[in-house]
């Protein structure tokens, strides 16, 4: 665990502290877990930073209002806390592709490049389990369901494939359930994040704005069979960051580092080498 501001968060830190930066940030719910088989690939030759972001997975939680802003803050203190000031490879899945915006938008020193993937942000389309989780007292009754049979449901949702709904997962996602913490940051960032009718206009507008303004390395992609973020999405991502490089996973759900594993970390070390390659 991590001490950051007060709050024990849980961290993974691979690879050289000499090489090159790469942070991975996980989706709304999720946990480090989510990057499992890139650490081993990315910390040959990177160092390889994760975290649980505050109230999700394991970490605790931060005190007040909970915001795009203020996940992306306290990413950036966990980053000052471990020592690593030098421009970032940010990889962000879904709320991570968001935070990791974000980043940028805030500090875009920290960021040398970004890789989004199946992200927020790109447009109002989402599940509808997540718009529910925005209604307040609804939310609230259908986050009691701590049952097996919940947390088949929900991780059956984030991959075509269903064989990658694994025992394992399964026993994990129930642990990342019991977090005493858990119910509340996923309502209050629910709530953020949207309302009923889908994702709010406001904070994706600016955000995206902002970040394509920076004309940064990007690289944004997506699985083809996304039920959580349609990829639909991925023609507006083209329109907003014509300067970005684009790649569609076929038979793919809203998690390629997971069910295109191989084909992911080529894609990815690839794109992070030939960012390196250019004069920073």
């Amino acid at each position: 665990m991590l001490v950051v501001d007060g709050v024990r968060v849980r961290y993974r830190d691979t690879g050289a502290r000499t090489r090159p930066p790469v942070l991975l940030i996980h989706g709304i719910g999720r946990s480090l877990e989510d990057w499992e088989g890139l650490y081993g690939r990315l910390a040959t030759d990177h160092r390889v930073i994760s975290v649980d972001l505050p109230g999700f997975g394991l970490s605790e939680r931060t005190e007040g209002r909970y915001s795009m802003e203020s996940m992306a803050r306290f990413v950036i203190a966990a980053l000052d806390t471990l020592g690593e000031h030098r421009p970032l490879h940010v990889v962000g899945n879904s709320l991570g592709g968001a935070v990791a915006m974000k980043i940028s938008a805030l500090e875009p020193a920290r960021v040398r490049s970004l890789v989004l993937v199946n992200s927020a942000g790109f447009g109002k389309e989402v599940t509808i389990a997540l718009r529910l989780l925005a209604i307040g007292p609804l939310g609230r009754r259908l986050m009691k369901d701590k049952s097996r049979k919940a947390a088949y449901r929900t991780e059956r949702a984030l991959f075509y494939d269903k064989k990658y709904v694994t025992e394992e997962r399964l026993d994990h996602a129930q642990q990342v359930g019991g977090n005493p913490v858990h119910d509340d940051v996923l309502l209050a960032v629910a709530r953020h994040l949207g309302t009923f009718r889908g994702v709010r206009r406001r904070w994706r507008t600016g955000l995206l704005r902002t970040v394509a303004a920076q004309h940064k390395p990007t690289l944004v992609v997506w699985g083809d069979e996304d039920r959580v973020l349609p990829a639909s999405h991925l023609d507006h991502a083209r329109k907003v960051f014509p300067h970005a490089e684009f790649h569609l996973f076929e038979r793919c759900g809203h998690m390629p580092q997971i069910e295109r594993e191989e084909e992911f970390d080529a894609l990815v070390r690839d794109f992070v080498g030939r960012v390196e390659a250019e004069p920073s």
